[in-house]
């Protein structure tokens, strides 16, 4: 197997992984991330795969990709209570809960929802 492949395979398996633990919270709404290397996106998702609400980082006039995730988590949470989500399953994917994930949460987390 190449590495390339290999390194595909491995994300999936963790990203199941994490889908796993999550799948036992199916009440709640699930808060899902997607980073790539320009932009970072959430979305709020329930148990039948309808997205609820969404936000990303394209249009941020932030000066760090820190800093655009910490916006996009205080759009994405004030989208939540407006539409009556106070309680959310964090899906971090396959990626580490650090760096910009960590901001992105940090700030949903201040803004009042809770995971």
């Amino acid at each position: 197997m190449n590495e390339q492949r290999q390194t595909i395979q491995r994300r999936h398996w963790r990203k199941a992984r994490t889908r796993a633990r999550i799948g036992s919270r199916a009440a709640r709404p699930r808060l899902s991330i997607f980073r790539s290397n320009q932009a970072i996106y959430a979305q709020i998702v329930d148990a039948s795969g309808k997205v609820l609400a969404a936000a990303d980082s394209l249009k941020t006039k932030a000066k760090t990709k820190t800093e655009a995730a910490r916006q996009v988590g205080e759009n994405i949470a004030k989208l939540a209570i407006t539409a009556g989500i106070t309680e959310v399953v964090f899906d971090r994917g396959a990626y580490q809960y650090h760096g910009r994930v960590r901001a992105l949460a940090d700030a949903v987390r201040e803004q009042g929802l809770s995971f």
